[in-house]
This record gives C-alpha cells, structure tokens and sequence, in this order.
C-alpha cells in the first residue's frame, strides 16, 4: 500500500531563498510531493497562531512547526522541515527508514559527540545548546498518533515541552542521513542537509560545508549554471 506523504517546510522572511532552493530539490527529486511553506504570519491571520511572541525565536517557524498535525486534519502521515536544508534523494524514502507507528520520528542528534561546537549560527544570533537540539527541524508525524498536538496545546505549551516532543507518545529514531548537520556529521552520508549554523544565502556563509550542493540546487532552480556572482549578488 501506497502512502502519501506532504511536505511542509518552515518560512522566514529574512530567507526566502533558502525556502525556494528547499522546495525546488524536494521537487527536483518527486515532482509529485506536495510541498507546503508554513508562515506564522498567514496563520496567525487566520485566527490558528496566537501565541504571544517569543523574543528568544531565533525563526518565524520556531513555533509554527507544532501545528502540522492540525494543518493535516490529523490523518496521514506529515513531514516538517526547516528552510536551511535540501534534498539530494526523493524524500519519499524516508517512510522506508522510519517506525511509522511512532506518534513522530526524528534524528536524535547527540550533540555531545560533536567537536568544535560553534558559538554563533545564522546571521550573528547567538548559538543556545540544549538537551534535544535540532530533534524538531525534521519531524515525520505520524498525524493520527499527534491529537495531543491540538491548537490550545501548541499556542500555551512552553517551547521546551514542545522542543522536547513531551507531547508524543513515541518518539523513533531517524538515521542521522535524514538531518544531516554540515559541519558536524563527517561521513558525508546525506539524504537531506541541514545547514544549521547559517547557509550560502547568508554573505558571511558563503564557504560553509557542503555549500557546493546547495549552488547546485539554486543553480538547477533558476535553469542555469554559471554567472554565480551575478546570482550571489541578489542574495544580498
């Protein structure tokens, strides 16, 4: 039996770019996925998001992420991801890698196996280390198993509960490939990249690990190859 899967990726308006490169690989790879942006700002006109803002969101998804099971009618199964990441595979394939009677799977990152941790990530803001980091920032919900997630639960729970998954039931376990840290992970077994301490859209990250396969992915996206200084420069 067939399972189809939808995609909803978080929405900053400080990285649109990155969004567009994201949704592009997904497509580039399944051109049958349905990808979805969450943007806080759509949903909060729509009377689903109104939690009070949280000066400590590094992004505008930090908390939008936590809906996707409502946004499903919790029926069938859901993937969220970040921005800052693509896909090299058809991200279909990880129905094939995960427990999908899980309530969720993730990728349980260790952090404390990891060397020369960085102080600060993205555009400056200052890199907070803490038990299950980056678990959230690829999240397959199985949704039916998710109806703690309601909306008066996601818009009053605080940000460690739902960091945390204190929510879920279960909690399975992705291979690292499914969220892969660069610059951390050294095996260069990837399916999806996550570029968690900034991206090549960021100026100051434009030599950042494996930024090689991200050009690549906003090079397909815009259907060309070359002129890449041309291309960086509206970036800025």
């Amino acid at each position: 039996m067939s399972i189809n899967l939808k995609v909803f990726i978080g929405w900053d308006s400080r990285e649109p770019i990155a969004y567009d490169v994201a949704r592009a690989s997904i497509l580039r790879h399944n051109p049958n996925i349905e990808v979805v942006p969450v943007k806080r700002d759509e949903l909060i006109a729509q009377g689903i998001f109104t939690r009070e803002a949280d000066q400590g969101a590094s992004t505008e998804f930090t908390m939008t992420r936590f809906f996707i099971p409502y946004l499903s009618n919790y029926e069938g199964y859901s993937l969220f991801m970040d921005c800052d990441m693509v896909l090299t595979t058809d991200i279909a394939k990880i129905l094939d890698d995960a427990n999908l009677t899980n309530a969720v799977n993730c990728v349980q990152h260790d952090y404390d196996k990891f060397d020369d941790l960085s102080d600060e990530k993205m555009d400056g803001q200052k890199q907070v280390h803490y038990p299950r980091k980056n678990w959230s920032s690829v999240m397959l919900f199985n949704n039916a198993a998710c109806k703690e997630l309601t909306l008066d639960y996601c818009n009053t729970a605080s940000a460690k509960d739902l960091h945390r998954m204190n929510w879920a039931s279960s909690v399975g376990e992705l291979h690292h490939r499914w969220n892969y840290l660069a610059g951390y992970y050294k095996d260069n077994d990837y399916n999806l990249i996550h570029w968690t301490d900034g991206g090549p859209w960021f100026e100051n990250y434009r030599d950042c690990p494996l930024n090689h396969i991200w050009y690549n992915e906003l090079f397909y996206l815009f259907g060309i190859h070359d002129r890449y200084d041309s291309i960086l420069e509206n970036l800025k």
